[in-house]
């Protein structure tokens, strides 16, 4: 049965899951990959001793489509997360998906889905989620020998439901996320699962997310618990460089544009300390695009950094913003080649 979306405002439309008419699927067995399957069923079935339960042999990624003023589809920066989700394949020992594969797994999930693609006007867009997992059974530690890569869409809001506003954050000083040489630069689900215990206390305490200092020294800032960390300083953007930091394809966007602006880009170690030196702070992803941050408190060591006038955006985040937005919704020129418009 179709889902009904006759009564759906695209206004107030949440950062969450949502049934839509169909997934596409396809499988790796027999040292290849095979046709493309379009499913309309929301489960998958695997094997209970399947690497991706056990072991945590999978990865995933997270990108969107967007209906423009022009009324045409557009999907952000495919090759991209594409890369990314080969790079995550390589590190865990799974079978690499092909760029072309994944790209016409996109165009086809969306295109099956078209209906669900918000329409202009709304700042809603077309969630697309492709994972990648290891289903052979094995109960030794080891790679699986047949992978499944699925895709599935779901219309979203924005990531904080307030959105382009600006956030409060808290230091986390009892978690890491992710260690120096481990898996903190590639999209596997066990680095968001050791980051849940600390988002949880942030949002108890009132924090919208968290941000982690290296897992070294705990000298450097390294990344918000679902974002990469950017501050402004004068015409200069600033964004760490670690050995744990998951290397996000809006912070790579944004970096370039800022560039096209006319910033400085500094990607570098970012100390602790230097968080009082910053005009501007934010926390930048696929999923929020860029979220202000207002206050970053650090409970431990009894530390308060504020930001602008605690309500509205600074200007340099605001600039970056509209005019990474306007890009993906057709509503300017794009000139780094970011969009690719979907035959729907």
């Amino acid at each position: 049965m179709q889902v009904d979306l006759k009564n759906v405002d695209w206004k107030t439309l949440p950062f969450g899951y949502t049934d839509t008419d169909y997934n596409v699927r396809c499988y790796y067995r027999n040292g290849e990959w095979g046709k493309i399957e379009v499913s309309s069923s929301k489960d998958i079935s695997i094997h209970m001793a399947a690497t991706c339960l056990h072991y945590g042999q999978e990865g995933f990624e997270g990108l969107k489509a967007y209906t423009g003023k022009d009324g045409k589809v557009r999907i952000f920066r495919v090759d991209e997360n594409a890369k990314r989700m080969q790079n995550t394949a390589n590190r865990v020992l799974m079978a690499v998906p092909p760029i072309e594969l994944f790209r016409e797994m996109v165009h086809t999930v969306v295109k099956l889905n078209k209906r669900f693609v918000p329409p202009y006007g709304y700042g809603a867009t077309l969630y697309i989620r492709p994972l990648l997992i290891g289903t052979s059974a094995e109960v030794g530690v080891k790679p699986s020998d047949e992978y499944l890569l699925m895709m599935f869409v779901c219309p979203v809001g924005p990531y904080f439901k307030d959105g382009f506003k600006p956030v409060d954050m808290m230091i986390s000083r009892n978690y890491d996320r992710a260690a120096p040489q481990g898996t903190g630069t590639v999209k596997v689900g066990g680095n968001y699962a050791a980051s849940l215990q600390s988002l949880a206390e942030a949002k108890k305490l009132g924090y919208s997310s968290t941000i982690y200092l290296d897992a070294k020294e705990k000298k450097y800032i390294d990344e918000c618990g679902p974002a990469n960390f950017f501050g402004i300083k004068g015409k200069t953007y600033v964004t760490p460089k670690s050995e744990s930091i998951l290397p996000s394809i809006t912070n790579k966007s944004l970096q370039q544009l800022a560039e096209y602006l006319g910033y400085t880009v500094e990607r570098r170690q970012v100390p602790f300390e230097e968080l009082a030196e910053f005009s501007e702070t934010a926390e930048c992803g696929t999923a929020a695009v860029i979220t202000p941050i207002k206050k970053i408190v650090d409970p431990v060591a009894g530390r308060e950094f504020t930001y602008g006038d605690g309500v509205n955006p600074g200007p340099v985040c605001t600039e970056l913003f509209n005019k990474y937005t306007a890009i993906q919704f057709g509503e300017a020129e794009d000139p780094f080649g970011w969009t690719e418009v979907v035959d729907v």
